[in-house]
């Protein structure tokens, strides 16, 4: 299935999120996630539908599709902005008022057709906008809160109308409040989009890094270099280009030529140089501090780490944690409700009061002061500054969910290579056990197999004993928990691997890498592995949190018990196969919520069946897809950070949709009884998103540690 993504523009509330998610359902879309808060929409395509019939689709429910997949958008026409419309209806509305300042009398402006005339331009404006919403809305069975200002205006708009109609104006002059109304609901919707997209600012810096110039390398008819500027959009994989000092790397791409030192803190949060040289993978996004280097690109456009992230946090963005689903719910029924409650003040007034003028202002009233779109934002909000937040840092989260449940754990499981230690080995010690096979010979071997495996083990082998005469191998292949095995185009078998491989030839289990050929013992091999030197400030910040830890290896149980105490770890797990830590995590899920920590790659399954699976990688795209969490660039310090954050997050979204209920709660009784206007009501609508998105907005300065 093609992976869609857009921008869709209109949104102003969950209503309209669930109106478009059920549409594209309706259409056979698959995986539909929508965040009215950022305008993101993605799905799965799916059927016989068309981009080009979705967008007109969803275009026909009111909303507009800017994507760079079906065409630039246009340029903006005037009063297409809250912020535009709001200056335009303001001179207008102003006037309006000036006949309620005590002591000032303008006469002219109590005239009832001067008042229609100044409303009338606000009116047009306003139901361009909030009128042609609402009966979309209605027309589509899910009516949103354009459907609350749309009837509250346009009910003191036509009771003035008929004061002026019928020579009652000095009684149903109430132009002021249907302007005011409109005027103040523009500004509010103008802060609340304001709001949102401040929430968005660590993803929109991270963005912005994305699209830079490039300095790419081609070569003329005498095949002298020549140096052209080109936009990063235009970098194909296989492209040149040369980076200097202070720029930008425009792409992923492998260096060729030249050393620096590169700052890579946009996506790992690590402000210190890392140096780099021939054969080393630049990211792009990062920066260049010292050094000059001719590189080829790996990966351009979406296909790029930074773009993945980007996609993968954008995606996270549009999912529902299980605490806003009750919000959701009521959302889909709230203007329906709204209606029920105005309706009925209206009547009741009416009937004990016996004003109808006073009870239709206190109808109306309600009609603008309930506030759907706070119920809505709550949980989007505070999502998009725990991702942001979390990708500046250097902490990924595929889904929301996962910053939801960081509240549960109450363990935490690890990994031993690459994970509490560095993952960089060096060969101390190795023996040939065969005195027919020469050291070169051993060396050959062990390299030609070691090669096509991932462990860290192998790789660091690998690059230390790298081979220009490597054995062409008929069959190669890794087996998970023992090691590598291949045979050669003569029928000899060769493995290497765990002291499984050799138990039946030795007794002795105390290195790290033994070597069989033709089920006989030729040689074995002892690498060193540094611990990491936060992990002891990790496991110890775990405990001070009262939260149990755990670590699992498939490693002999001498060493691994080693570096547990040597950690203060709760528990060791040794020797255990990928299938056997697949298994402890189950039983450990069993009795409480469980994170795991481990490489991404050996360890996806465990990975996967953990409440939260958390991966130490340095980007790659294979951890991005095992784990719920990834932590950049082997970032192991960062663990803390993301419990926190997750936690933290949670419990914005709680003080929230706290704020978002109390509100609606305390205001409709408010304004049914006449404590509040209509217009004092169309301020402090606007002012309740603010308040929700500077809630939110303290996330990216609290103190999650």
């Amino acid at each position: 299935m093609e992976k869609i993504q857009w921008q869709v523009e209109g949104m102003d509330c969950s209503n309209c999120a669930l109106t478009i998610r059920r549409y594209l359902e309706k259409e056979g879309m698959k995986d539909v996630k929508v965040n009215f808060a950022t305008g993101d929409v993605s799905f799965d395509m799916n059927g016989n539908a068309t981009t080009s019939k979705l967008s007109k689709g969803i275009a026909s429910l009111g909303y507009s599709v800017a994507s760079e997949q079906l065409a630039r958008p246009k340029k903006k026409p005037f009063l297409s902005t809250h912020l535009q419309r709001f200056f335009f209806c303001l001179p207008f509305t102003l006037l309006l008022m000036l006949h309620m300042i005590p002591g000032l009398h303008i006469h002219w402006l109590m005239k009832p057709w001067v008042q229609l005339s100044l409303t009338l331009p606000v009116y047009i404006v306003g139901m361009s906008f909030f009128g042609r919403s609402a009966w979309k809305s209605l027309r589509n069975g899910l009516p949103n809160m354009n459907v609350l200002i749309a009837v509250g205006a346009t009910a003191s708009f036509v009771y003035s109308l008929y004061g002026t109609l019928t020579g009652q104006a000095a009684d149903y002059m109430f132009y002021e409040t249907t302007a005011t109304i409109l005027t103040l609901v523009f500004l509010g919707n103008y802060m609340e989009d304001a709001s949102v997209h401040s929430t968005q600012r660590a993803l929109n810096k991270l963005a912005k890094t994305q699209k830079v110039m490039a300095n790419m390398i081609a070569f003329d008819d005498q095949h002298r270099e020549q140096i052209h500027m080109v936009a990063n959009t235009e970098l194909r994989t296989g492209d040149l280009v040369l980076i200097k000092t202070g720029e930008q790397v425009p792409a992923d791409c492998k260096i060729l030529w030249g050393e620096v030192d590169v700052n890579e803190s946009v996506l790992t949060g690590e402000s210190v140089p890392v140096h780099k040289t021939k054969k080393d993978i630049l990211i792009g996004g990062s920066i260049v501090q010292d050094g000059t280097v001719k590189a080829q690109v790996t990966a351009a456009g979406n296909d790029t780490v930074l773009a993945g992230i980007l996609n993968l946090v954008k995606r996270a963005q549009g999912e529902k944690p299980p605490v806003q689903l009750l919000a959701d719910k009521i959302s889909a029924v709230f203007v329906p409700v709204v209606l029920g409650i105005a309706t009925l003040t209206l009547v009741v007034n009416w009937i004990i009061i016996g004003d109808f003028t006073s009870s239709l202002m206190r109808s109306i009233a309600v009609l603008v002061i309930a506030c759907p779109c706070a119920m809505g934002l709550a949980t989007p909000a505070a999502i998009a500054v725990g991702l942001g937040r979390g990708a500046k840092t250097g902490i990924l989260f595929r889904n929301a969910t996962s910053l939801e449940l960081f509240k549960d754990i109450r363990q935490v499981v690890f990994d031993k290579t690459g994970t509490l230690t560095t993952g960089q080995f060096v060969i101390s010690n190795w023996q040939l056990a065969n005195k027919g096979i020469t050291e070169e010979e051993f060396k050959r071997i062990v390299y030609s197999i070691e090669k096509y495996s991932n462990h860290p083990i192998a790789k660091n082998i690998t690059a230390e004993w790298i081979s220009k005469a490597e054995i062409s191998w008929k069959k190669v292949e890794e087996i998970k928990g023992l090691g590598m095995k291949a045979e050669d185009n003569e029928g000899n078998v060769y493995q290497a691997g765990s002291y499984k491989i050799a138990e039946i030839f030795t007794q002795d289990d105390q290195h790290s890498v033994y070597v069989v050929r033709n089920e006989e013992l030729i040689g074995w091999i002892d690498v060193e592995d540094e611990i990491r030197p936060e992990a002891k400030t990790v496991i110890a910040y775990l405990h001070s949190k009262n939260i149990r830890t755990i670590l699992l290896s498939g490693d002999r149980f001498k060493k691994t018990k080693q570096l547990g105490d040597q950690l203060g770890m709760d528990e060791v797990i040794a020797e255990q196969t990928p299938e056997q830590k697949l298994n402890k995590i189950a039983e450990l899920n069993a009795t409480t919520p469980t994170a795991m920590v481990g490489d991404g790659i050996n360890d996806a399954p465990a990975l996967a069946k953990a409440t939260i699976g958390i991966s130490m990688s340095d980007a790659s795209h294979i951890a991005m897809q095992t784990a719920s969490v990834v932590l950049m660039n082997n970032g192991l310090k960062n663990l803390p950070t993301a419990l926190g954050l997750g936690k933290h997050t949670y419990l914005t979204i709680k003080q929230n949709l706290f704020w978002a209920f109390a509100y609606n709660i305390v205001a409709i009784p408010v304004a049914a009884l006449g404590f509040l206007t209509p217009t004092f009501g169309a301020l402090v609508m606007g002012l309740s998103d603010v308040v929700l998105a500077i809630n939110s907005g303290r996330l990216f300065l609290k103190k999650v540690t």
